[in-house]
């Protein structure tokens, strides 16, 4: 099942990957928008809004998880390319370390600083009580998404992109049959969905578990201890930190944003939080699809094909940019229905603020498609630093603009949702620009072995 990408056609071989990745992280997405569709159509816009704003800060925890598996598995990718199975499990086993020790920091830092969420995020006080409730719930789910990413990375870094499709599909079925239950049946509220969420989280993180340790007994630990060597953890820890801040930069500057949402009170905070899973599920394909361009490149990068990764670059731009114009069309002449199947049709006001939103991101998808692919390609060659400033340059951009064209009367929080696409255009342009000049000091295969300075 697993599939090696240093070899066979370019575009085929990356797109066979891809799909089963992008399938996903679509399920996935299921997750959150049951929640969003049936809080929003049987509670009511102070739960969606609640909601909302607690999936905008649970998406910034977990990206710090998702960051350092990322990153974990650019180094596991490499090492597959260079078939070198006594470091892949060395990486494996400092990674799974690593990744734990800062999961559980993580999981007691959250619920110590539960009651100054409210303060940051400017949480109105009709939201508040749902958004906590929601909150103390769907934080002890954190763990379970450690164990479903680390494994899905690893599995993925060796070819292997149906196994976590697997189990994300029999999660994500369970977790919309238990959100009806819970929040129709039993009449839970907003603690419903998130008990639903979670337990759909643990199935697949444990499941997934027990598959790759049982299929990769050379991942467990020998004589019930990991043997972790100084120098694989400093290697893990070069690639995994610097794409962890990528990845929390990237959903700081989100949550930030979010805050000058909820200043605008529930009827802004709702319909940002239905249009928000409406964009991520639009793009989310093309995001998968960076990751899976990022695993082809530093399987390649390992085995040192250096024609092969110019050709798989060319190959994913043109589909890239195919695919997001194609969506942009779709939600911007969609906005509309799209919006109705999260809010009741007695919300226009909510409806109207939803729709104005997407069809403002969503003429700009080819934007964060490309803005993928850079993340994807700078990570893959060593270069996980350069990920970095581009997120800088993009989350940078957005949240000063939004400060300030939403603080000009005239502009108000449309100035919010304009600041989103311009920063993608300014954080393009500098990942191009960086590609060109530096293109023959890319490919140097010193980065096989470490990271590299920008």
């Amino acid at each position: 099942m697993n599939q090696d990408l240093t070899r066979g056609p370019v575009l085929g071989s990356m797109l066979r990957f891809a799909v089963p990745m992008i399938l996903g992280d679509l399920l996935q997405q299921c997750y959150n928008i049951a929640d969003t569709l049936i809080v929003g159509q049987y509670l009511g816009k102070n739960a969606l809004a609640a909601v909302g704003s607690s999936f905008t800060l649970m998406t910034f925890l977990t990206s710090i998880l998702l960051g350092l598996c990322m990153g974990s598995g650019a180094v596991f990718s490499i090492r597959f390319g260079q078939r070198d199975e006594d470091g892949l499990r060395e990486g494996a086993h400092a990674a799974f370390v690593l990744i734990a020790a800062l999961t559980l920091a993580l999981n007691v830092l959250a619920f110590l600083c539960l009651d100054g969420i409210r303060v940051f995020l400017r949480v109105p006080d009709e939201v508040w009580s749902m958004m906590r409730e929601y909150l103390e719930v769907i934080f002890r789910g954190i763990a379970a998404t450690f164990l479903y990413n680390y494994f899905a990375s690893f599995l993925r870094a060796v070819g292997n992109s149906v196994v976590p499709l697997a189990f994300l599909a029999v999660s994500a079925v369970l977790n919309i049959t238990l959100d009806l239950w819970f929040v129709l049946g039993l009449e839970r509220g907003a603690a419903g969905a998130a008990e639903a969420t979670v337990i759909a989280q643990y199935v697949s993180g444990l499941g997934i578990t027990a598959y790759t340790l049982a299929k990769y007994p050379q991942l467990r630990p020998t004589g019930g201890r990991f043997h972790i060597k100084p120098a694989r953890i400093q290697e893990i820890a070069g690639f995994s930190i610097l794409t962890c801040v990528q990845q929390s930069v990237m959903n700081l500057g989100i949550l930030m944003v979010q805050g000058l949402v909820n200043s605008f009170g529930p009827t802004v905070m709702a319909a940002f939080a239905a249009a928000v899973k409406i964009d991520a599920f639009a793009y989310m394909p093309v995001q998968d699809f960076g990751n899976a361009f990022s695993t082809f490149i530093a399987q390649n990068y390992g085995a040192k094909k250096e024609e092969r990764i110019r050709a798989g670059l060319k190959g994913a731009v043109v589909s890239s940019m195919i695919f997001c114009l194609a969506v942009s069309a779709l939600v911007c002449v969609f906005a509309q229905p799209l919006m109705g199947l999260f809010v009741e049709a007695k919300e226009a006001q909510t409806i109207l603020e939803g729709v104005r939103y997407l069809r403002i991101e969503g003429a700009f998808y080819c934007g964060i498609g490309c803005l993928f692919l850079l993340y994807g390609l700078y990570r893959a060659l060593g270069r996980p630093g350069m990920s970095v400033v581009l997120t800088v340059i993009s989350l940078g951009t957005r949240v000063a603009l939004a400060h300030l064209l939403s603080a000009v009367p005239a502009v108000g929080v449309v100035g919010i949702w304009w600041s989103v696409p311009i920063g993608w255009l300014l954080a393009d342009a500098a990942g191009l620009l960086y590609y060109l000049l530096r293109q023959k000091r890319l490919f140097s295969w010193g980065g096989a072995q470490t990271t590299q300075s920008v």
